[in-house]
């Protein structure tokens, strides 16, 4: 069975521009999912971040493509009231990375949140990783 890892819009929007260093890492994640070693899951509400930060780089256009694509390659997960009353409780000091958080706790058998903002997520109580880091703990448990 596939892993299950919630992705934070860092991660997107490094793979979907070339951001370097942190471009190949997030490449290697897209490149899992679609083989099916992994499923990628994205909160809706990271759309709108995707949109206006890729946007920049791309376009309007281009990025709509890119969000397109983003809806056939990833899990897309609501935010509802729920998570946005949990959000308020977690004791998150970002309140976007806590509406996250809210939303992965959705995700049955979630494996880890991937995010380059792992400080952003110390009162997590899923596993949260660097894109790098989650590539070589899978690496060392193929062995």
């Amino acid at each position: 069975m596939a892993s299950k890892l919630f992705i934070d819009s860092d991660v997107v929007i490094d793979f979907f521009t070339d951001r370097e260093p942190h471009a190949n890492p997030a490449s290697e994640l897209f490149d899992l999912n679609e083989r099916g070693e992994v499923k990628l899951y994205l909160s809706a509400v990271s759309l709108n971040n995707i949109y206006y930060i890729v946007r920049r780089y791309l376009g309007h256009k281009k990025t709509l493509e890119v969000i397109e694509d983003l809806v056939i390659m990833t899990e897309i997960i609501g935010t509802t009231r729920k998570e946005i009353v949990q959000a308020l409780k977690n004791n998150f000091k970002d309140f976007k990375d806590s509406i996250q958080y809210s939303s992965a706790l959705t995700i049955d058998g979630i494996e880890a949140i991937i995010t380059r903002n792992i400080k952003d997520y110390k009162n997590s109580e899923i596993a949260v990783m660097t894109p790098l880091n989650y590539l070589k703990m899978k690496e060392e448990n193929d062995m």
